[in-house]
């Protein structure tokens, strides 16, 4: 579609006050022409967008030893086309050092969310850069010990000052090594010791809770270190990238934001026809549909390569195709050329209803929402139709090219994740034992029955360095059993669980069809003779099975044995968490006020107790008890 006329259409949207459809023109303009004329008609719209969509808002610093002004617009438009409204810091000109390790600096006054140090190697250690042709081994040495020395500084200075997530730029190999071939015969040369830099920026992040690297040299190389640099602008105006390499940079700097802010789908739900292999079924036939390593099925073997991929971060796949159900399960199960099978799958919708409808019952059926879903289908009015009907989905551009669409996958930021938990790693099969769950609760004559079926054991214990992690990743991603959607870093959750005002639990659950790993949280706070829950909240997996019941029980008997008379918590509503709407006059606390929408309750543990559902095994270890005795 003409970038014109796409502009015009979106106009009238927002003249006519079809929010959603504006909406979807305004990711799909982003999408096909992300350029500064298109970032400034972007921003312009979304103000008139604001009060009618949901926005994820996220402070961001930028540090810098380069001009990355141009950069700013465009970061701003990217965001607010995957949903994030970004505030922006642009520190000044080659002042990082300082405004990392002054207290009273703009940075720690602007309160960011997300710091990124971006310095080049030419700018901290020129000579290693440009002049490594005059060093020795013992000054090449001393250099590189001088940048780590300095960076792991300024890394202690921003987590000791800021709660911040901080993003690293590693270090960019000169586009010719000083001295040439030689630089790849030696032991001692300029490209390992850049190499050492980078290694040494992996050990810091490693060491530290909210640290992350961004490859820099990485990106500059999937560019063309060449083609990456205008030599002419850096001397002019310190900007080194080339103008058309700057959205690239935005992008690179957006796979981080989408993480950090939570912004991420659990679920890829994929087309088969021309999209997981080549060719129409209903046509070709099982034997005739284009799926394997060699042309031309290999382009559809990358992109299934890319879900596997995705597979082992923990992220679900599910498939939504118009077909037989019957043959297209064989063509999964038996054509030689599938990378992908069905015990992959965690939903399927093979059939002829419409895609709108087979999301819905995707997302029902995984318990997720819809802003979970990410939709791959190369059917362009198939897309279209998703964007204007459910534009809380994702759908995902794909090129024109069956070998571009792998790419697409792979560059879509709602992917990434920075660390992986065994959680993550096991949620597929946590899935599959959800199916035999539910065929479970329909055998089942009563709901008690089910539950006393499912054998259910949960373990509550402390927050400690093995799970902090975990413990920031549900509080960020958790939406629907949260009582107050409260949202911290790994940073910030190791301060609460130091405090000894705070406890912080995890929840774990295991049934009979095996261990739902970590799937809780609950943090509570000591204030006199009260106990506040400042945090509840459950995974999706373990919903409606009484489990955050057997958890209240806990927090009730913890708070009472520390001499508390009154257990209180606070009921923030969203959009999403109608799930624990009820939760707390369905376990007899009293209403104490309402503000804003917002609900207080109270349990007097003096009067009253919460059972423990007799179905749950509830185990409280020793070390846990101890723990909660010294928190008062």
């Amino acid at each position: 579609m003409q970038a014109e006329k796409l502009r015009r259409e979106i106009d009238q949207h927002l003249e006519g006050g079809a929010w959603a459809r504006a909406l979807a023109g305004l990711k799909l303009l982003w999408a096909e022409q992300p350029v500064s004329t298109t970032a400034s008609f972007v921003s312009s719209r979304f103000d008139h967008l604001r009060a009618h969509i949901a926005l994820t808002h996220c402070r961001v610093a930028i540090l810098r030893s380069f001009t990355v002004e141009p950069c700013v617009p465009l970061l701003k438009a990217a965001g607010l086309a995957h949903g994030l409204d970004l505030t922006v810091h642009v520190g000044e000109f080659n002042s990082y050092a300082q405004e990392l390790l002054h207290s009273q600096s703009p940075l720690y006054e602007f309160s960011p969310d997300v710091i990124f140090l971006a310095v080049q190697l030419r700018d901290i250690a020129p000579e290693l850069y440009s002049g490594y042709a005059d060093l020795d081994c013992a000054a090449t040495c001393a250099i590189v010990e001088r940048v780590i020395a300095s960076i792991e500084s300024w890394t202690r200075a921003a987590r000791l000052r800021s709660k911040a997530s901080f993003v690293l730029h590693n270090f960019e190999q000169p586009v010719a090594p000083n001295q040439g071939l030689l630089d790849a015969q030696g032991e001692s040369t300029q490209q390992l010791a850049v190499q050492e830099l980078n290694r040494a920026l992996r050990r810091i992040a490693a060491s530290q809770a909210g640290v992350y690297v961004l490859d820099y040299d990485a990106l500059v190389a999937r560019t063309g270190r060449s083609r990456w640099y205008d030599e002419r602008k850096w001397l002019m105006a310190r900007l080194p990238v080339a103008a058309p390499n700057l959205i690239h940079l935005v992008n690179e700097w957006l796979r981080f934001l989408h993480p950090l802010c939570g912004k991420v789908c659990k679920v890829v739900v994929t087309d088969l026809d021309n999209t997981l292999w080549g060719g129409v079924l209903g046509e070709d036939g099982v034997e005739g549909i284009q799926a394997g390593q060699e042309y031309p099925g290999g382009a559809y073997w990358s992109v299934q390569r890319a879900l596997l991929d995705f597979y082992q971060r923990g992220i679900l796949l599910a498939i939504s195709s118009k077909n037989d159900h019957a043959d297209a399960l064989r063509a999964i199960d038996s054509h030689r050329g599938m990378l992908l099978r069905p015990h992959h799958f965690a939903s399927t919708r093979i059939n002829w209803n419409d895609k709108c409808q087979s999301l819905r019952e995707i997302a029902e059926e995984l318990n997720v929402g819809l802003d979970s879903l990410a939709f791959l289908d190369d059917n362009p009015a198939e897309r279209e139709r998703i964007r204007m009907e459910l534009p809380e989905v994702h759908v995902i551009e794909l090129p024109r090219e069956p070998f571009d669409y792998a790419d697409a996958l792979r560059n879509a930021p709602v992917f990434e994740r920075l660390k992986l938990s065994q959680e993550d790693r096991e949620r597929n099969n946590y899935y599959a034992g959800q199916r035999q769950r539910t065929e479970l609760a329909g055998e089942a004559e009563s709901i008690e029955d089910f539950y006393r079926s499912l054998d259910q054991e949960v373990e509550i214990a402390p927050a400690d360095s093995s799970t902090f992690g975990r413990v920031a990743q549900l509080t960020q991603k958790t939406n629907q059993f949260n009582l107050t959607t409260r949202r911290y870093s790994q940073q910030q959750i190791e301060a609460l669980s130091a405090d000894p005002d705070y406890c912080v639990h995890t929840v774990r659950v295991k049934d009979r069809f095996g261990d739902n790993g970590l799937v809780g949280v609950a943090i509570v706070r000591r204030s006199g003779r009260t106990s506040e829950i400042d945090t509840l909240l459950l995974s999706c997996r373990v919903i409606g099975r009484t489990v955050e019941k057997a958890v209240l029980s806990h927090l009730a008997a913890a708070a009472r044995e520390e001499g508390s008379d009154r257990l209180s918590g606070w009921f923030l509503p969203t959009k999403k968490n109608a799930p624990a709407r009820e939760f707390y006059s369905e376990n007899n606390f009293e209403l104490v006020r309402t503000e804003d929408g917002k609900t207080q309750w109270s349990l007097d543990l003096k009067q009253a107790q919460v059972r423990c559902p007799d179905w749950i095994r509830l185990i409280t270890p020793k070390e846990y008890l101890k723990r909660v005795h010294t928190c008062s």
